[in-house]
């Protein structure tokens, strides 16, 4: 950074990283996200770290298997939360609209101030981008079984009535209860080992921005569906991260 906090350096080793730091600090000011937010954030940007800020193989097939996924759903939906929004919103809007599906905004802390900034920032990002996705979220009239709280009520034409729903940095207990609904869960999570990536149906440990972008690349190619390992596809991302470590200290 240089003396005014809000703008990033170009020349620092890891501008990159701090672009998106600041994309979550001024979704923040803009009232956002919850003040838990850069925390939730700095947990995911830990094991990034580790994975050397790259989507390794392992990821990559994953996105394809999510893209297959979606592309196969009878009713695909893209379920955000205020991080994913701040983000990755424009390139979540893209994905939407190449599915012809909705999203829903989901988001732990909810508030009606909350979910109107969210709500606003979508449907500016939606208008600006000359798309037509419909954003669902604002008026639940329906709730997961099984999970209690705020996370649990959605809405009947959207959450609820999917058959695939990429959940980008979920909370472990809505996975569960989505999973248990009969659902194709694909999740997003930089932690391999959290619940969310051990319970999902796909989960592709990389980070956000990056699979929103590559699944963007490879939805309009309708890869085909394999007979994924997830448990597979999660060691996968534990070894490189060992293997990252040990490199290290080589």
């Amino acid at each position: 950074m240089n003396e005014d906090e809000n703008v990033v350096d170009p020349s620092h080793p890891r501008y990159q990283s701090l672009m998106i730091r600041k994309k979550i600090a001024d979704a923040g000011a803009k009232g956002m996200l919850a003040d838990s937010a850069m925390i939730a954030h700095g947990r995911g940007e830990a094991f990034d770290y580790l994975l050397g800020e790259q989507t390794i193989q392992s990821a990559q097939d994953a996105t394809r298997e999510v893209a297959a996924r979606l592309v196969r759903a009878r009713k695909p939906i893209l379920s955000l939360n205020g991080n994913a929004i701040a983000l990755a919103g424009a390139e979540f809007l893209t994905v939407a609209s190449q599915l012809n599906c909705p999203i829903e905004i989901n988001i732990f802390y909810r508030t009606p101030e909350r979910m109107g900034a969210l709500l606003g920032n979508l449907k500016m990002l939606n208008t600006k981008l000359g798309l037509d996705v419909e954003i669902l979220g604002g008026v639940p009239d329906a709730r997961i079984p099984g999970l209690e709280g705020p996370r649990g009520a959605c809405q009947s034409n959207g959450i609820f009535e999917a058959d695939t729903i990429l959940v980008p940095l979920e909370d472990g207990d809505r996975c569960e209860a989505l999973t248990a609904m009969g659902k194709e869960v694909l999740v997003i999570d930089l932690n391999p080992l959290s619940r969310s990536s051990r319970k999902g149906t796909v989960t592709v440990v990389d980070e956000v921005t990056r699979v929103a972008s590559n699944l963007i690349q490879m939805i309009p190619q309708k890869p085909s569906v394999t007979e994924w390992n997830n448990d597979q596809a999660l060691l996968a991302a534990l070894n490189h991260i060992s293997s990252t470590i040990t490199n290290k200290f080589q």
